[in-house]
This record gives structure tokens, sequence and C-alpha cells, in this order.
């Protein structure tokens, strides 16, 4: 009798001790409640506005034989997720090729060859532990009054133009070194370690054959020429799904004629990107190669402002071809533009958008090639340029039999063209039309594709972030 009432005074101590909240406790006398935490509410992404979940029917509504357009509806639901209100600027990818360019000055400044400055890159913790070597990027470059060496290492990454004589940026020098890992991929089923895991049926285990991955990398070889190579091997672990690619940043500003025959566009190749006075307008001659590599950079350049809450900043990223048509059309079906009707202008003849109005005619809209971003009115989500001005790359991969591949909820085609595939499996879509097509080539709800190394004059891109969780009395967006 003794020992059980000894039992019960425990048992009664553990319960006021959990009372108070103690390990996993809640103040609930022992009901499971969950862990405690806080609210989270994810603030504004700069530049940025929020596309909340929601459901419409890709694709266009109705036959349009005039125009060689067949109905061809899908009903698909995606989550939230923040997009860039305007498309991409000069100015914005300058700040990129900057950044790339003062790295590769840093990296010659901390080199010996150059002086050896080693306050230019950090190889020590600080109590003088060895730790992974990178960038100080709180060392200023000695733009003014540099010495003979650091002179030497900040003029490398330049060159002198054999026509006029003039300083520029060496864009062969412009590369940019990332590592993506493959969360899709490293958590299919096949490629767990634990037999039981990844085959389920218990009739069918007992196979200890290694499952095949197929990984990107890429490296500089002696010559300092960028290889690119996929390897396919037998799954070893985790780092098997990091792909790494070199991506060269710089645009290729010789798209303006190289994309028009017998056009005097030569303004273009030398003033478009360069000069401040287009500082506002799409960035153009970007590769989707280039667009994803932005993308990396972007993220990398926020979570290292953020320190180690950078790590739950959700990447960004190029957006899907669902997501994109969700945002471009505000979420309803029938509509083929981004705003109300049929038309590409109001009644009293004002232009919703940057297009090609009539044949040979480009200024009809008060536009010759592209326009300042944010010219016309935005669509009910608040997304300016969702038709005209720039055709936009999206993370999608283009097959002719695409509808039928991809799931209803966040669908997604992705595939990552190996260097030995043919060409046409590096196809991706863009969406939204351009400067130089006419009306019916703007619509929402057309696709079309591009070569993934393809730099034109007429395609840009805009950035995407998936919204974390759903911020409680969050209110739906109006239209």
């Amino acid at each position: 009798m003794k020992r059980l009432i000894i039992y019960i005074a425990v048992a009664a101590a553990l319960i006021s001790c959990s009372s108070g909240g103690g390990r996993g406790g809640s103040g609930y006398g022992g009901e499971v409640t969950g862990v405690p935490g806080t609210s989270w509410n994810e603030p504004t992404p700069y530049g940025m506005v929020l596309i909340d979940r929601g459901a419409i029917k890709l694709g266009p509504a109705a036959d349009d034989s005039l125009r060689g357009i067949k109905a061809d509806q899908r009903g698909i639901s995606v989550d939230a997720f923040w997009m860039d209100q305007t498309e991409i600027t000069n100015s914005k990818y300058k700040q990129f090729v900057f950044w790339v360019r003062d790295s590769v000055i840093r990296e010659r400044l901390a080199d010996p060859a150059f002086g050896g400055n080693e306050e230019f890159k950090i190889e020590e913790d600080r109590e003088g532990n060895p730790i992974t070597p990178h960038l100080n990027w709180n060392k200023q470059i000695p733009w003014r009054n540099p010495s003979e060496d650091e002179e030497r290492a900040i003029m490398s990454v330049y060159r002198t133009n054999p026509i006029t004589g003039g300083l520029e940026l060496d864009p062969s020098q412009l590369n940019y070194r990332y590592e993506i890992y493959n969360h899709t991929e490293a958590s299919k089923r096949k490629y767990s370690f634990d037999n039981a895991r990844r085959i389920y049926n218990t009739d069918l285990r007992g196979s200890d054959q290694v499952p095949q991955i197929s990984k990107d990398t890429a490296y500089f070889n002696d010559e300092g020429e960028i290889i690119r190579e996929t390897i396919s091997r037998g799954f070893t672990g985790p780092y098997d799904f990091v792909n790494t690619y070199i991506v060269n940043v710089y645009p290729d500003t010789t798209c303006w004629v190289n994309d028009f025959e017998n056009a005097y566009n030569e303004p273009y190749v030398r003033m478009y990107f360069a000069h401040g006075g287009y500082n506002d307008y799409p960035v153009v001659g970007i590769s989707w190669e280039q667009a994803n590599a932005f993308c990396a950079w972007r993220t990398d350049y926020l979570r290292r402002s953020l320190g180690k809450q950078g790590v739950y900043v959700e990447p960004y990223r190029l957006p899907t071809e669902a997501e994109w048509e969700y945002a471009a059309r505000a979420g309803m079906d029938e509509n083929p533009y981004p705003w109300d009707g049929d038309l590409p202008l109001t009644d009293d003849g004002c232009f919703y958008a940057n297009f090609k109005p009539m044949e040979g005619n480009y200024v009809k809209d008060g536009n010759l090639i592209t326009s300042h971003v944010g010219t016309y009115e935005p669509n009910y989500f608040g997304l300016y340029d969702m038709a005209g001005n720039v055709s936009e790359w999206t993370s999608t991969a283009y097959t002719e039999s695409i509808n039928r591949l991809t799931a209803d909820i966040n669908p997604e085609y992705r595939y990552y063209a190996a260097k030995e595939d043919p060409y046409k499996a590096t196809r991706k879509i863009v969406r939204g039309g351009s400067w130089k097509d006419v009306a019916r080539d703007i619509r929402s709800d057309l696709r079309m594709w591009e070569y993934q190394n393809e730099q034109r004059s007429y395609i840009g891109f805009r950035c995407v972030r998936s919204q974390i969780g759903f911020a409680k009395g969050q209110k739906k967006q109006k239209r």
C-alpha cells in the first residue's frame, strides 16, 4: 500500500511538472497540442506580388479557325507563390554582371600572381582553423589609387576595343559557377539505400541492384574553357543529386543584328544593355541557362545577407508554365489575354500592351522595340507586361505530349538535356509574346518554345518564389 501511494505521488509530481510547459509540454495536462512555435508571416520580397493559390483551365477555351487555334483546356491547381511585378530589367541584370565581375577581381587580388592580398579571401576562422575558402566581400576593391599589382588585377577583366580604342568589360571572363541540389530526384523512393524502403512490395524485395543516376557537372580545363558533362553511374549517396553549372552571364548584345537580317539595329547592339537610358527596359539576349543562373545568384545573394536565417528562404526560380499562365490570366478561364475581352486595345483605341499592331507598323502602340517596364496597366493580380514587351522563359521543358505527362496539381515537366541528347531535347517553353509579335501571338493561353541556349532580342524573364505556408487571416486577391 505504501508503494502504491509513492507511485501516485510521483505521477502527480510529473503531471504537475508537465503542466508548467516542461520539455515538449504545453500546459494542458498531457494533451497533445503541438510543439510551441511562433506564427509565420513572410515579408513581401522586394518587387514581387503574392499570387494566391487557385485553379484555372489552362489553354484556349474556344476554336479560332481563322488563326488556327483549337480549344484545348485542362483544369489544374497551383499553390501560392511570389512573382516579380515586372520583367527583370537591364539594371537588375547588370547588378548580377557586376557582382560576377567583382568576384573575379577579388579572386585575382588574392592571387600571388597579382600581389596576393590575403584580406580578399578568407581561409581561416577567427580561431585560425582552416575553413572552406571564400571571398571577403567586406574588403573593398581599391578602385581609386590602386597599387601596381592591384591595378593589374582590376584591369585584367577589361579589354581594349580594337576599333574604338576604349576600355570595355571582357564578357568571356564573366562566368558564374553554382550548384543546385535536385530535391525532386533525391526524394524518389528508388534512390533509398534501404531496400525495404525502396521496394514496398515484399514479393519483389531481395534485389541489391544499384539504381542509376544522371547528374550535370562543369569545370574549367587547362586552357580555361568551360567543360560540361553529364555523368551517369550507380547511385552512391546524396551528393549524386548536386548538379554543378558554370554559365557565362553576359547578354548576347548581337542578338539585335542576328535576329533581323538587313536591318540597321547596330545602335541597340552598342547601347541597349550598356547605356543607362535603357536601365528600366527588360533585359534581352538572355538564354534559359543564364536566366537560371540569375535565379541561383539572386537566391544566394539574399541568403548571404540574412546569415543563419537565410537557410529558411525558398529559392528564386523561373515560373512553371502553369504558374505563368495562371498569373497572366489572373486565375480566369475565359480570357485569352491578361485583360478582359478578346482585343488588345480599349474601346477608345488605347493599347493594353506593347506588340506589333499592324504589318510593318511597330510604333502604333507608341513603341518601336521594347518599352520601359510597367508602361501599360497591370492585370488584376498587379503584374505588368504579362503580354507583349518580351516573351518570358519558364522552367518547363517542351514536348508535344506535355498535357498527358503532367499532374493536375502544380503541373511541371522538367528535362535536363544531356550533352549527348539531340538538340530538340533542349526546348523550353516561353510565354506571353513580345514587341515583335502580332496580337494573336501575345495571348496568355498559347504555348511557344525556344532552345535553352538561344539568346533573342525578344525573350526575357521574371522570377518567382514559392510562398512558405499560408499566413493566418490572409485575404484572397480581388478581381
